[in-house]
């Protein structure tokens, strides 16, 4: 019964592509071929690029632009969690190809409980837990966010982002995170403050070393528009 409404429910609302919005073919994931080929993917040479204090590598699948902007926002403030399988797969095949054998965890940038109540879910998290799925890991909790800090694209000058998240996080099992090597997941990364916060809060905890992935990065220097940012 349960795979005949599946077949019913995927005949009255077809599966579409979680970045151009188009019904997906047969065989086709959470994401279409077209958009397999035309997204603005980061190459190899650019994919680790991003320097962040705290962190040894900082490794993204995409720029944060056109399509990826429209599906990261859709998924942040429209209720598309489900959006949160397709990131994981992206991100579980960059950190095979870049990351793999260098960490020891799998964890994600928290949400303060407000923001998580009134988002309904830490998208972090799921994208944390779905990428890990992917690696047949787990993605545990290690930090929690306790100040509840102004958004980020409310602050343009990078030094008063870096204040906004300063002393937000604090380790939430110390146990877990000494001498740990941590893989650090997010959404998206624009001046990379959030995780600069985050990592400097696990070293200081313990950690041995402290990655990053993220599905998106903006360009250096560009700041996100609209309501998109690291929180």
């Amino acid at each position: 019964m349960g795979q005949l409404s599946n077949y019913v429910l995927e005949k009255v609302f077809p599966p579409k592509c979680n970045f151009c919005g188009h019904t997906l073919k047969d065989g086709e994931k959470g994401i279409c071929d077209k958009c397999v080929e035309e997204l603005p993917w980061i190459d190899d040479g650019e994919a680790c690029g991003k320097k962040i204090d705290g962190i040894s590598t900082c490794v993204s699948a995409l720029w944060l632009q056109g399509n990826v902007f429209e599906s990261i926002r859709r998924y942040k403030f429209r209720n598309c969690s489900l959006f949160a399988n397709t990131y994981g797969r992206i991100i579980a095949d960059r950190v095979r190809k870049f990351l793999s054998g260098r960490y020891d965890i799998i964890t994600w940038v928290p949400l303060s409980e407000e923001r998580k109540k009134k988002r309904g879910y830490d998208q972090a998290m799921l994208i944390a837990m779905a990428a890990a799925l992917e690696l047949d890991d787990v993605a545990v909790e290690t930090l929690r966010k306790e100040k509840d800090t102004s958004a980020q694209i409310d602050i343009q000058d990078v030094e008063q982002r870096r204040q906004n998240v300063q002393g937000a996080y604090e380790i939430s099992d110390p146990a877990l995170v000494e001498g740990m090597r941590i893989l650090l997941v997010d959404d998206v990364v624009t001046t990379g403050s959030t995780l600069s916060e985050c990592a400097m809060t696990l070293r200081d905890g313990g950690a041995e070393d402290v990655l990053c992935v993220t599905l998106a990065r903006a360009r250096d220097g560009e700041l996100v528009p609209g309501e998109l940012d690291e929180q």
